[in-house]
């Protein structure tokens, strides 16, 4: 089992910035893609960054160039950098973990960042 813990979501204005983090912990496999995904309100969870272990990253294309996700293997942490936020941006993050070798999925509970005018 994995367990994911996310951190750093908040209320920030239009234009700034945060950085949310996700720490996994328990039995972590070693070929993995970790990521962020959002939930809007009345929307549908979506991909915004994922990033394998190998280092290879994917983005959504409404957040390329503002927002950046890195990870550090050695601390089995990932970290999502949200630069000029804007009002769509507003959602509930979820960190998630795939095990590329059994296809389990493991999520975070979530944290919210709202961004306002």
């Amino acid at each position: 089992q994995v367990q994911l813990v996310e951190s750093g979501g908040g209320l920030v204005q239009a234009g700034g910035s945060l950085r949310l983090s996700c720490a996994a912990s328990g039995s972590i496999p070693s070929i993995n893609n970790m990521g962020w995904y959002r939930q809007p309100p009345g929307n549908q969870r979506e991909l915004v960054a994922n990033v394998h272990s190998g280092g290879i990253t994917i983005y959504a294309d409404s957040v390329k160039g503002r927002f950046t996700i890195s990870r550090d293997n050695t601390k089995n942490t990932v970290n999502l950098q949200m630069n000029n936020l804007k009002l769509e941006d507003t959602a509930v993050y979820y960190c998630r973990l795939f095990d590329g070798k059994s296809g389990a999925l493991y999520w975070g509970q979530g944290t919210q960042v709202t961004v306002s005018y």
